[in-house]
């Protein structure tokens, strides 16, 4: 510092002159200090050459911090971001490709090939087969003036000379006869107390006659068990009808009286229509 207050200018023409080329130029340190004159401000903006490589070496530290921060905070975002060589692009899908062939355990379902038959898929629905159709009975009603009690003993003697195999011929007169001499019930008898404990509808008092037919038990027919079976009736009254000859062209009544031989004889005729009618519906 001079004597008057002044700091030494290091550029001026006075400075020596082993002191650094680096320094501003005489020209422009001269006119800044014309511009300012010697003061404190005209000193900091011509610094000391020490005081500058300071500044110099503290900037150049500053510049590569900020560079190390740009490094650190970005930089591995950016080199993620860049793509990989290819050659390592292709390790990577070879060893993808290798852990792929690994045996693990999958809980897909296979795909069943095209053309497969279903069998060989475990999806594949069981092919549905026919319900068997249910065996229906035909329900029968009654006819000819007829109440189920009746229908159904109706019934029975047809199906009885159906196992017998004689013709249709023969199922009417079996019902006109059974129509004439019981209406169609199962007849126990008030001589026979023993009828009485098989199954019945009514009871009779024509002397020991019993069942549909009325046949007599005395007479060589059968047991009282047996003619109180509406089958077994049938089956006797068929078996004496067969053995009449030529009964199929006989009229209704002389067929039926050549069995029977009742003290009534024409009276079997007045019922043929009605079980004409009656063996139709039964035989559908």
């Amino acid at each position: 510092m001079r004597d008057d207050g002044t700091f030494d200018d290091p550029n001026g023409p006075d400075r020596q002159a082993d002191r650094s080329d680096d320094t501003p130029s005489t020209v422009r340190t001269t006119t800044l200090r014309d511009l300012f004159g010697r003061t404190r401000l005209g000193s900091l903006l011509n610094p000391r050459p020490g005081r500058t490589r300071l500044a110099v070496a503290t900037g150049a530290a500053c510049c590569l911090g900020l560079v190390g921060f740009s490094q650190a905070g970005f930089g591995p975002d950016e080199r993620a971001a860049a793509p990989a060589p290819a050659a390592e692009v292709a390790e990577r899908a070879a060893v993808d490709a290798a852990s792929r062939g690994l045996t693990r355990p999958s809980t897909a379902l296979p795909t069943p090939t095209p053309g497969a038959s279903a069998s060989a898929s475990p999806t594949a629905t069981p092919k549905a087969t026919k319900p068997t159709p249910r065996k229906t009975v035909r329900t029968i009603a009654p006819v000819a003036g007829l109440n189920h009690t009746q229908m159904n003993n109706a019934k029975k003697i047809v199906h009885a000379g159906q196992k017998m195999g004689v013709p249709r011929r023969a199922l009417v007169i079996a019902v006109a006869t059974a129509m004439q001499e019981s209406t169609l019930l199962n007849y126990a008898s008030g001589v026979l107390p023993e009828s009485q404990s098989y199954p019945h509808q009514a009871i009779g008092w024509d002397h020991d006659s019993v069942g549909l037919f009325q046949q007599r038990p005395s007479s060589g027919w059968g047991s009282v068990a047996e003619l109180m079976d509406p089958e077994y009736a049938t089956r006797a009254f068929l078996s004496a009808l067969n053995e009449i000859p030529g009964w199929q062209d006989l009229p209704l009544s002389v067929a039926a009286q050549a069995v029977q031989v009742s003290a009534f004889p024409d009276a079997y005729a007045q019922h043929e229509w009605r079980a004409g009618k009656v063996v139709a519906e039964v035989l559908g």
